[in-house]
């Protein structure tokens, strides 16, 4: 008698209720089981081995694993690809695009200032990976130092220069160009002999030399080290100054820490100078009609900074920090990790 009692599937349910079995789903627009997708991929891909399968098979998004190339791994040849349309407008000049990017669309180019690189290529690849950068877009301005110390000095010159970045020049970069020129003498811990060995060295040497000290916009300026107390206008005072000649101004933009109310400088900046020397940032702004944000560099031992009209981004890339990134438009700071220490910290 239980038996009786047990509808008999779904179909007398329904009818049972008065209502009509639905119509079947065409094939084609039904969903597939999970396993059925990942065996699709698998043989679409070349087998189980493929990207694609192995990143579904553990969950992970599958667009990003497809084949995954790093954009920046083949340098100039990689760089040379993406660049799509030739740079528009001077400098700090914005030029307008729409792209979809996680679902939005940026609707203006953005500026992104990246800390001391010193030779550390693989980082900057990952990082320019990690702010989705469009070299037909995006603008690249590093703070200087784009050389020395770290593995490859060469590698990173190179892409730099094919992806058109801009940026102002910092301590090494000047010692680099000063020892080309046979005006120094290379030190035992300099790394940017690939640089001087180079087939094409007098272009990238021409290039990394055309960069100025301080490069202004209305909303910001980009300095390697710091800014004197008394300049009103940096990028006008230093624009016409030659990188190959010894300079106070030019010494105080690339190599400044510490200074007086009047812009002396102490005599060395570790141990931490005493009163009446102060970080150079505590000077500014130097008047109040002062509110652009500068963006600069050259001091890992503060670990970056964030504070009002102040972004530094220097975070050590080369002594085994990480290399970072500000997105200016959004006020956004990105890092990735040194792969390692290249070098022993020195200040």
């Amino acid at each position: 008698m239980g038996a009786a009692l047990v509808p008999q599937g779904r179909a007398l349910g329904r009818r049972a209720r008065g209502r009509r079995r639905p119509a079947p789903v065409p094939h084609r627009h039904r969903s597939r089981p999970a396993h059925r997708r990942r065996r699709r991929a698998s043989r679409a891909c070349g087998g189980a081995g493929c990207a694609l399968a192995r990143a579904s098979a553990a969950g992970r998004p599958a667009k990003a694993a497809l084949h995954r190339r790093r954009r920046w791994a083949h340098g100039a040849d990689a760089a040379r690809h993406r660049l799509r349309r030739p740079r528009r407008g001077g400098e700090g000049g914005a030029r307008r695009r729409r792209r979809a990017v996680g679902g939005r669309r940026r609707a203006m180019s953005r500026r992104i200032f990246v800390g001391d690189i010193q030779g550390c290529r693989e980082e900057l690849e990952r990082l320019l990976e990690a702010v989705d950068f469009d070299p037909a877009a995006d603008e690249l301005h590093p703070v200087g130092d784009l050389v020395n110390r770290g593995p490859d000095s060469l590698g990173t010159l190179r892409l730099l220069r094919e992806l058109d970045a801009g940026g102002v020049l910092g301590n090494h970069d000047l010692h680099l160009l000063r020892t080309a020129s046979g005006l120094r003498q290379a030190r035992p811990t300099d790394t940017f002999a690939d640089v001087l060995a180079a087939d094409e060295r007098e272009a990238l040497l021409a290039w990394l030399g055309g960069l100025p000290f301080v490069r202004a916009w209305d909303d910001l300026l980009a300095v390697h080290a710091g800014l004197h107390p008394l300049w009103r206008a940096p990028q006008r005072l230093l624009s016409d100054r030659d990188p190959l000649s010894p300079d106070p101004d030019v010494d105080f933009a690339t190599r400044a820490r510490y200074c007086a109310p009047d812009g002396t400088r102490p005599a060395g900046d570790w141990p931490e100078p005493t009163a009446p020397f102060r970080p150079w940032f505590a000077f500014w702004p130097p008047h109040e009609g002062e509110t652009r944000t500068v963006a600069f560099g050259h001091w890992a031992r503060l670990g970056g900074v964030h504070r009002p009209l102040l972004r530094g981004l220097d975070t050590g890339c080369v002594w085994g920090g990480s290399l970072t990134a500000w997105i200016a438009e959004e006020d956004r700071l990105i890092s990735v990790r040194a792969a390692r220490a290249y070098a022993e910290f020195a200040d």
